[in-house]
């Protein structure tokens, strides 16, 4: 697997906190993750979730 999965994409500060309020600090971590979850952190937009789910795809992953 490739070191991409150990950090986070290039997603907006506030998503980047909401993430590590959640305890979420890699891209590893949001795979299978209910987008409705994610959806409610306060700070997690829809961009941001569409970069996370787009650098889920490029390693077979996806959110859940």
């Amino acid at each position: 697997m490739s070191t991409l999965l150990n950090e986070l994409p290039r997603i907006s500060a506030p998503a980047v906190r909401a993430l590590g309020g959640a305890g979420i600090t890699s891209l590893r971590q949001l795979a299978g993750v209910p987008r409705a979850d994610l959806e409610q952190l306060h700070g997690m937009g829809p961009k941001a979730l569409d970069i996370i789910d787009d650098a889920l795809g490029e390693h077979g992953l996806s959110l859940g």
